[in-house]
């Protein structure tokens, strides 16, 4: 009978191990396909001590122990060799159809891992911890902000886990909630007030150079288009006899500067968006002031685009974005009252909260907005301030009050089936 072999403190190495002449272990196995592999430590044991200098690593049994796992769960040796570069490049590469945002997002992506060092690492060996780790350092020493993070981290989360999918890796390292990690520092883009509103259109009415832009920021106050649904808009979209704005399609440009027209976000964004008639008479003027071009511009099937730049091209949203941008900055310089930031989105928020203050009902408010999801428009009632709440208890009880026939409104006792108040329902009789 042969003699089992043993390492130099004695012990019996089981099969497929082996010790190097320098002390250090190695383990032998063949996987599934028929391949040999070599696995190396400095400890047999995980209660062996670890040699002065050498680097922590798990010892040589830990290691036989993850080996066998995988190999019963038919889990792919040392992750396919995949990096995490080349498995996002994969995981984009059977993206097929998606929007030209989305393949800007993923531009984004490949170009941080092509550069960052943690994009060589080998996917199997990336941990939650050290997800988590370079997530906070993107944050913390590259200065990236929550929205680029939240971008990069969306993409990788989805490449891990279909190498999870495809047994490369036992576990997805980015399965976790990202506020859990990072800190949310982005600016929140808040509705601005009905007097703000009031003096910033006031001075741009006045203004002698961005008059010219008060029929469209007019409209964008007054309606809640998206900025690349307003830019896509075209003179049949504008229809004066029903009163209501056809919304089906966006204008967008490219990275690459190509104009291109796009579905809305969701079946929810083809709709009809009513207009009063201060907003049909801005729209009146825009058509009756539009620019006239010997040939219309085509994009994608659409023409008659309201707003031309100076090329005669589609004005997109970086166009207004720019022109918010330097009007507020003209207005905060001639005022003492400041301004906060003023965007096509803060025209679109600003209306929604607007609305939903004036008591429109949530349902019609969600489909004039285009929310695939009613929670987004909800979310809209959680701007209100004790001023609004002050106003609306101040209607609520004179309305009750007439109702009941109580003089000073000072017991609110709702007498009607159903009175809403702030998205409740306040049942018959119930005392407040």
């Amino acid at each position: 009978m042969s003699e089992k072999r043993r390492d130099n403190k004695n012990r019996i190495l089981n099969m497929g191990e082996s010790q190097r002449p320098d002390g250090r272990y190695r383990y032998k196995y063949t996987d599934r396909n028929g391949e040999e592999h070599d696995v190396y430590s400095w400890r047999l044991d995980q209660n062996d001590p670890l040699p002065k200098g050498k680097r922590k690593d798990l010892s040589l049994r830990e290691k036989e122990k993850k080996i066998r796992q995988d190999l019963d769960d038919a889990i792919v040796p040392k992750g396919g060799d995949y990096t995490v570069l080349s498995l996002c490049e994969k995981y984009i590469s059977l993206r097929i159809g998606v929007r030209h945002s989305t393949l800007a997002g993923y531009k984004t992506v490949i170009n941080l891992l092509k550069k960052d060092s943690f994009g060589k690492e080998r996917i199997d060996r990336v941990k939650v911890s050290d997800a988590k780790a370079w997530l906070i350092k993107l944050q913390q020493v590259d200065k990236k902000g929550y929205s680029t993070i939240h971008t990069i981290r969306g993409v990788l989360r989805q490449a891990f886990g279909m190498a999870e999918a495809d047994d490369l890796i036992r576990k997805n390292p980015f399965g976790f909630e990202l506020a859990t990690v990072v800190v949310n520092d982005s600016v929140k883009r808040e509705a601005i007030t009905r007097k703000q509103e009031r003096d910033f259109l006031n001075f741009i009415r006045e203004d002698r150079h961005y008059c010219r832009y008060y029929d469209a920021f007019f409209i964008l106050f007054n309606t809640g288009l998206r900025i690349s649904e307003f830019c896509g808009l075209t003179v049949s979209d504008i229809d004066f006899d029903t009163m209501r704005i056809k919304v089906d399609h966006q204008l967008q440009r490219t990275s690459g500067m190509k104009y291109i027209i796009e579905k809305p976000k969701t079946e929810s964004g083809k709709r009809f968006v009513p207009m009063t008639e201060e907003v049909a008479e801005c729209f009146r003027r825009v058509i009756r002031n539009r620019k006239h071009v010997k040939v219309e511009p085509m994009i994608d099937g659409y023409s008659g685009f309201l707003f031309l730049d100076k090329n005669e091209m589609p004005r997109v949203a970086l166009h207004w974005e720019k022109y918010f941008q330097f009007a507020v900055e003209k207005y905060n310089s001639i005022y003492k009252i400041q301004l906060p930031t003023i965007t096509p989105h803060v025209c679109r928020h600003t209306f929604c909260s607007n609305m939903a203050k004036s008591g429109m009902n949530p349902k019609t408010l969600q489909y004039i907005m285009g929310h695939a999801d009613i929670s987004v428009t909800l979310n809209t009632y959680t701007h209100v301030s004790i001023d609004d709440a002050q106003a609306e208890m101040v209607k609520i009880s004179k309305i009750t009050s007439e109702t009941a026939g109580i003089p000073g409104g000072t017991n609110f006792e709702f007498t009607t089936e159903f009175t809403t108040f702030a998205g409740e329902n306040l049942r018959k009789n119930e005392k407040i």
